[in-house]
């Protein structure tokens, strides 16, 4: 599993110059989304996305990150039909800002908005909404995806926060999933982490009074609660199979 930039592939920051004529006609079509078996998620997504997926960690040290598990095998999600239709109550926040997404600046210091250039619904043909108006301004739309992004950034910073804890009290380890398929083989599904309840319950008290205060302990068992979806998933590759 992996965090890399999944389904982005042709990103140019967002400038007047280069899209003043570009609209973006966004909608049900999550087709760019089909082959990606995690998508990424921030601390403020943990209730939501508990409802419907798996949530597990992924990554070494400061590079940890919590993602959803969307599909059992490496190139497909369970969540997207054959129509590119979402087929969960809840969309990751990281699928939902697509075509656009934040990049650090060559100075390490701000972030610039991107659009992936390649997204089907970008064109020139006035569809869907407007980049910038006739005097090369923002619109109100790409204001709003602005606004998206900056919180999006926040609450993914918050969210390494808590990764980096996890990783301090060394409370992460290696766990595969295993589906049983309905020809009888078994479908494996590795390379995440979980938090480990006997190591949790062995914390200090001090350090459990501190993940009750700054809502981490409500988090991690969101996590753990979260892993009974693996469930609800195996009976999909099943109905698949």
């Amino acid at each position: 599993m992996t965090t890399q930039l999944l389904f982005y592939k042709n990103v140019s920051p967002v400038s007047s110059e280069q899209h003043k004529d570009v609209s973006v006609k966004s909608g049900t079509d999550f087709s760019f989304a089909k082959k990606v078996n995690s998508a990424p998620i921030v601390a403020a997504e943990f209730a939501k996305a508990a409802e419907e997926f798996a949530i597990v960690f992924v990554g070494e040290g400061e590079n940890t990150v919590p993602v959803v598990i969307l599909g059992a095998n490496k190139d497909e999600n369970s969540f997207v039909d054959a129509k590119g239709a979402w087929l969960a109550g809840y969309t990751p926040a990281f699928i939902r800002r697509y075509p656009f997404v934040f990049s650090v600046t060559e100075d390490q210091k701000n972030y610039a908005l991107c659009i992936d250039e390649d997204f089907e619904g970008c064109n020139t043909e006035g569809k869907g909404e407007k980049l910038f108006d006739a005097e090369g301004e923002r619109t109100v739309y790409l204001e709003q995806v602005v606004s998206f992004q900056k919180n999006y950034q926040v609450q993914h910073q918050l969210t390494q926060g808590l990764c980096k804890r996890l990783e301090e009290l060394d409370l992460l380890e290696p766990v595969t999933a295993g589906f049983n398929k309905a020809e009888g083989q078994v479908q494996k599904l590795s390379g995440f982490k979980a938090v480990n309840r006997s190591k949790l319950k062995a914390l200090d008290s001090d350090v459990l009074a501190e993940l009750v205060k700054n809502d981490g302990m409500e988090l991690i068992y969101l996590h753990l609660q979260s892993l009974s979806n693996l469930n609800r998933l195996a009976k999909t590759l099943e109905a698949v199979a």
